[in-house]
């Protein structure tokens, strides 16, 4: 394997304290800053720590630009035209009192990452500091790193990254790259790898490499709330497990785990709990209104604008009771959705009440038919 000479260089992550700096460092080199006493009590870095870091890039013309550079372990690349230049990253505290220790490291840095937290304001004090030291040391390899972007939403992280742009002109970052990234997460960092699904086949096949869509996705709201469309969200299947093993396809029966391309962002804290994948096409209707059909005494009296809490399959929403009349010998009520739900027609739902604080059960029906809401065109994968 050729490589090329070694190459050191000196990377400074800083910003203001508790923006994420160690966290970033020991997600690039995998190496745990925090590690005396008092930095552990207080949860913070105060000494100067050196990790080392190393970051390949593979020559080969045909890998292209970002997959062409890779950290960590050189054998699980493979290609045997990498180069293997060094990387020491430190991170320098952002605490005022702590001022000195990120002076005494800047002097020798040769590049920064400079992280501001997406949830909080900026510039904050620290931050402003470590700016000035930057303009003093008229230091030009700058990358922003707009960091904990996993803990806000879209539009929050946008309008800061704007706001970031605003804030850097005439100064020694103007022009910086904006990075949004999750130290915590990796996401940005590292090699992105796609959200997990889990849940049961109910009917079909899925198979690795196949194409899916996830409904109802990403649901859209008006400036009042109301729901006005839903995205679904297409991916495809690149790993099926069944607990320990992995599957090349999977049928109907216990729980399967499916990973796939979507960003890891849409998957987790369960954010897709509910929704109901499928290969492209396959899938129901998207409703936002039910109405639905139950036998006398299988259901306790409803009343107009009563709330209640419905379950379909695995999907929890609540709903208000819209109108409630009698057709022959069954009761037909119409629902409105919080949520919007991925069903058929002729599924069973269970009905709740909120009685004492706690949802009781008070019987179930079958969806006859419902309002729709507009599907907008997918994201893509």
């Amino acid at each position: 394997m050729s490589r090329k000479e070694l190459m050191e260089q000196d990377v400074r992550t800083i910003g203001h304290v508790a923006h994420g700096k160690s966290t970033v460092v020991k997600a690039i080199s995998g190496i745990q800053t925090v590690r005396f006493k008092n930095e552990l009590e207080r949860n913070i870095t105060i000494k100067l720590w050196y990790a080392n870091a190393k970051i390949y890039k593979c020559e080969n013309e045909p890998c292209p630009r970002p997959f062409c550079y890779k950290y960590g372990d050189l054998q699980s690349y493979g290609s045997g035209k990498e180069g293997s230049p060094a990387l020491y990253v430190m991170p320098l505290d952002g605490h005022d009192i702590l001022m000195a220790t990120m002076l005494n490291g800047a002097a020798i840095m040769d590049g920064a990452l400079l992280l501001i937290a997406a949830n909080e304001s900026c510039l904050q004090p620290q931050t402003s500091e470590h700016l000035a030291a930057l303009e003093i040391m008229q230091l030009n390899h700058i990358i922003i790193l707009q960091n904990k972007v996993d803990l806000v939403q879209e539009d929050v992280a946008i309008n800061q990254h704007e706001a970031i742009q605003t804030l850097i002109k005439h100064s020694v970052v103007d022009g910086a790259p904006i990075i949004p990234i999750s130290g915590q997460l990796k996401s940005g960092v590292d090699d992105l790898k796609g959200g997990v699904a889990g849940g049961s086949i109910l009917r079909g096949i899925l198979k690795v490499n196949q194409t899916i869509e996830v409904r109802p996705g990403i649901v859209n709201k008006d400036e009042s709330g109301k729901i006005i469309s839903c995205t679904p969200i297409y991916s495809r299947i690149v790993s099926l497990f069944a607990e320990q093993n992995e599957l090349q396809f999977a049928v109907p029966g216990g729980l399967i785990g499916v990973g796939t391309t979507m960003d890891p962002m849409l998957t987790r804290a369960d954010r897709l709990v509910g929704q109901v994948l499928g290969e492209v096409g396959s899938l129901p209707e998207i409703y936002i209104e039910l109405k639905g059909t139950e036998s006398q005494g299988n259901v306790s009296k409803l009343t107009k604008n009563e709330d209640l809490m419905l379950n379909i399959g695995s999907m929890s929403t609540g709903a208000k009771v819209l109108e409630v009349k009698k057709e022959e010998k069954k009761y037909v009520c119409r629902l409105l959705l919080t949520s919007p739900v991925c069903t058929r027609v002729d599924v069973k739902v269970v009905l709740s009440r909120k009685i004492e604080h706690h949802w009781r059960l008070i019987g179930w029906g079958k969806v006859t038919e419902g309002l729709t809401v507009d599907v907008v065109s997918p994201l893509p994968f």
